[in-house]
Order: structure tokens, then sequence, then C-alpha cells
């Protein structure tokens, strides 16, 4: 896959690119036990419609943050999880998060 590029000089907007969207952190934090399926993301989201839904994950897939898992079968099995640069990312996000709540 090939990484989404934006031309930036400062690498907290570069960082904050990839994060840019309602809706993902949410998944990053959705995803960060384990993978899920398209189902269970939806009932974890509640308010996130399908298409933005898709959307948010496509882009996260195109900036390498989550990957797709395809199982064929009679019932065709699809998980997302974290790539490593995912669950990095989601790591960096931690400092952030515990900033927010000292600060809500």
């Amino acid at each position: 896959m090939k990484v989404r590029t934006r031309l930036t000089h400062c690498a907290v907007e570069a960082a904050m690119q990839v994060v840019t969207g309602k809706w993902k952190v949410h998944i990053l934090w959705a995803l960060s036990p384990r993978p899920r399926r398209f189902g269970e993301l939806r009932r974890l989201l509640p308010g996130v419609s399908e298409k933005v839904l898709i959307d948010q994950l496509r882009e996260l897939m195109t900036d390498e943050i989550v990957h797709r898992d395809s199982q064929p079968g009679p019932v065709p099995h699809v998980e997302y999880s974290l790539t490593a640069r995912g669950a990095a990312l989601n790591e960096a996000l931690r400092p952030l998060g515990a900033w927010g709540r000292e600060h809500l």
C-alpha cells in the first residue's frame, strides 16, 4: 500500500494529518485491544454512518495504520486490525489522552 503523502515541514502536523477525521482516533481505540469485524466497529462507535466508517478505514489503510484481512468462504469474514505503525501511533496518542483527561 502507498502511504498518502502531504507536503509539510512540521512533524506534529504530519502526525495530525493521519488522525484528522472525527472517527479515526475512535477507530484506533476500538482496534487497540484486538482485531474487530466491521459490525463490531459499528456497534462500538455509535453515531458513525456506514459510509463514513468505510471511508475512514480506507484512509487508515492507505496510511498503513490499519490492516484489512479478508477470509473467503460461504460467509466472507473481514477483520480490521492495527498494523505495527498503527500500534505505535496509538502509543504516541496515549500521553495526549492523559493530557485531555487532566484538562477536561
